[in-house]
């Protein structure tokens, strides 16, 4: 696979974690909607985010939701890795968010957080893509 054909690939996820974004930032600010899919969605929203890095840099990833690990495959030179050492509290929306079991019911202060978190680590990739000149 080219260069290009990354950089392509890797815009695509980027495209959909901002999506998964702009719905968890909607849903923080509804009343109506349960704060778990906000967490959700915010989740999926870095999980993305570090995924795009990932593809930009050429690096295969595996199909799972650990953002610490995740990000820990990225090379040096990548804020979100200085920014964002510990993302474990954003992990377990993946899985607590979307089934139901022993774990506390999300609240509205677990969305607004996830959401902000997500904003943040989306943020630090988009500033690293426009450093290595890849337009966002």
């Amino acid at each position: 696979m080219n260069a290009p054909k990354w950089t392509e690939e890797a815009l695509r996820w980027l495209k959909f974690a901002m999506e998964d974004l702009r719905q968890a930032e909607i849903l923080v600010k509804s009343k109506e909607a349960a704060p778990r899919h906000a967490c959700w969605f915010a989740q999926q929203a870095a999980e993305k985010a570090l995924k795009a890095a990932l593809v930009l840099e050429g690096i295969s990833f595996p199909f799972r939701h650990n953002l610490n690990a995740l990000r820990d495959l990225l090379p040096a030179g990548w804020r979100v890795k200085d920014q964002y050492p510990d993302l474990s509290e954003l992990t377990v929306w993946a899985v607590e968010a979307r089934y139901p079991g022993d774990w506390p019911e999300a609240t509205r202060e677990d969305a607004y957080r996830a959401a902000l978190e997500a904003r943040g680590v989306l943020d630090s990739v988009l500033e690293d893509f426009r450093s290595r000149g890849v337009g966002v």
